[in-house]
């Protein structure tokens, strides 16, 4: 009897509690959707209500048609699945934009073929006083992995040309672009980056390395005017939302003589004029050898100005390594196919560590770049020491990439409450993966590569994002490969390190409310519930349901932001 008023008890709570809140009218309601809310508590549901840009109740059709009201817009969910939308965690957001309007080389196989897409592109933009592009592979290039200039010159021997790698650490310029960079055979290189030489005459090859690509070459191209920046930033954003991508995590520009305060000024210009379709959380970029006191103040001056829902700062980027393909990242043992060389970090590892600390102090959120396991040693190293040192708790300090831990480091993510910031469609088992980067490794290593189940299964976040433009912006191919690891075309069957694969839920977390918690946001995005930002998407197919090699074939029909529609596709 006593089991029997308690229940009585909470069902005429809960009722109470409802009709509370269903005094409200909503702005909008959807309706008639299969909703997976990513919160534990109520994972699934078919209708919810929004009001002034937050989530204010989710149920059955039933229980939401009570906030219908006389101006209450409608939207018919047809069925359809949805989800919150998805947060990208590394986008570097403005140079991305940029590359949407030049040459695209990413699935180029051949260098007849890239030369060709060059070429056109040139013709097309006789204006244009530099042809910039992205996107080749190094495999393209046989053994050495490397460009030479004389493919672009012979096709275009009077006009500078630039064009960046898959992964944004090598650079391939034909001679009129080193010769406006005033490169020659005598030109040192800078710190940490390298101009590389043909061994028998000294001069340049025309491939530039790690930070020479910044140091010498790209101060020469011309700055873009703000309007052309501004035009950019229109396009990418318009680009993020109709991939269903609602918040973008800047991790600092790739390119250092970039101002990051730029962006924020970008930010506001729109903001004010209305335009803004997507949410940002930026880091200020922090180049070696040291953080300058301006630097710091200017560090927290944003973190105080920039805060709120569409413009946060707060986070502070340092590059510790290169990459595992140009034998630049960082290695506890010497490369399997290159056994003179481990990698060097570009930072000094105690200066490192004392910038962790003071930045950690001030209650600045750090992220890294460390790709080598000794590179991620050294972070997390620093994060733990900052954590003693300060008493501080609950810092979600971050690592970026994270391609090939230690297996003794892996679970430290847990235990320290480190983020693994990591970008699934890095993992994709193409030929750079399994004729560059695992031989480099070699297979000890490669069996740890991208480690995503190991970090989780020990307590460790899972964050994710692209890299954008080093891939593609859009979430959908990174979700299948976190669930796959094999090809589109299903190769290797049942994937590629098959022992590091992760569910589709715990993929679409990875995008969702992790990816909120590594922004400090999860109480207010990454899932759909009450009180959240009214932030979701409306996709063309059920993820739960397809073959998983069809999953990044996804297509977003709707994108809401704060409760505005911010992309429709025409087939809905």
């Amino acid at each position: 009897m006593r089991n029997m008023l308690g229940v009585a008890v909470v069902v005429l709570l809960s009722r109470f509690s409802f009709a509370q809140s269903s005094r409200r009218t909503a702005d909008i309601v959807l309706l008639h959707a299969h909703i997976y809310t990513v919160n534990v508590r109520q994972p699934w549901a078919e209708a919810l209500a929004v009001g002034d840009g937050k989530i204010l109740a989710v149920g059955t059709d039933h229980q939401i048609a009570a906030y219908r009201g006389a101006s209450t817009k409608v939207v018919d969910g047809k069925g359809r699945l949805v989800l919150p939308g998805f947060t990208d965690c590394h986008a570097h957001f403005l140079d991305g934009s940029f590359t949407l309007q030049q040459v695209n080389l990413d699935d180029a196989k051949t260098i007849n073929e890239i030369v060709q897409r060059v070429k056109l592109y040139a013709d097309a933009h006789p204006k244009d006083p530099w042809v910039l592009g992205r996107g080749w592979m190094y495999p393209v290039f046989g053994a050495s992995g490397l460009p030479d200039k004389k493919y672009l010159d012979a096709i275009l021997p009077g006009r500078p040309v630039y064009l960046e790698s898959y992964d944004g650490h090598t650079w391939w310029a034909n001679s009129k672009a080193l010769e406006a960079a005033h490169i020659t055979g005598d030109t040192p290189n800078p710190p940490g980056g390298e101009i590389v030489r043909d061994p028998a005459t000294g001069q340049p090859t025309g491939a530039v390395k790690e930070d020479a690509a910044d140091a010498v070459v790209r101060r020469a191209i011309p700055e873009p005017s703000r309007e052309a920046k501004l035009q950019a930033m229109r396009a990418g954003m318009k680009h993020a939302n109709q991939f269903g991508v609602v918040r973008v995590h800047v991790p600092g520009s790739v390119y250092a003589h970039q101002d990051d305060l730029l962006s924020f000024d970008l930010l506001d210009d729109l903001r004010r004029s209305g335009e803004l379709t997507l949410r940002f959380y930026l880091a200020y970029r922090l180049d070696p050898p040291e953080m300058s006191d301006r630097q710091q103040a200017e560090i927290l001056q944003m973190r105080d100005r920039y805060h709120d829902d569409w413009i946060a700062a707060g986070a502070a980027k340092f590059f510790l390594d290169g990459v595992i393909e140009t034998h630049t990242a960082a290695m506890l043992a010497p490369y399997s196919n290159a056994p003179s060389l481990s990698g060097d970090l570009l930072w000094d590892a105690e200066k490192y560590r004392r910038l962790v600390a003071e930045l950690d102090e001030h209650g600045i959120q750090v992220f890294t770049h460390a790709i080598g396991d000794r590179a991620i040693r050294v972070a997390l190293d620093a994060y733990e020491a900052a954590a003693k040192k300060n008493g501080t708790k609950d810092a979600r300090h971050r690592i970026e990439h994270i391609e090939d831990a230690s297996a003794v480091d892996i679970p430290r993510f847990g235990r320290l409450g480190v983020i693994a910031s990591m970008q699934p469609l890095h993992a994709y088992p193409d030929e750079d993966a399994l004729k560059s980067w695992q031989p480099s490794v070699g297979a000890e290593r490669a069996q740890r590569a991208w480690a995503w189940h190991g970090i989780q299964a020990a307590g460790g976040v899972l964050a994710f994002g692209s890299d954008w433009p080093i891939v593609t912006l859009s979430p959908w191919p990174g979700l299948q490969n976190a669930v796959t690891r094999e090809t589109t075309e299903g190769q290797p069957k049942g994937g590629w390190i098959p022992a590091q694969r992760i569910s589709l839920a715990e993929a679409i977390k990875g995008y969702t409310l992790n990816a909120a918690f590594a922004g400090h946001r999860e109480k207010t995005e990454g899932s759909l519930e009450p009180g959240k930002l009214a932030d979701m998407i409306v996709v063309s197919q059920d993820v739960f349901k397809v073959d998983p090699l069809k999953i990044g074939e996804t297509r977003v029909l709707l994108t809401m932001v704060g409760g505005h529609v911010v992309y429709r596709s025409d087939n809905y």
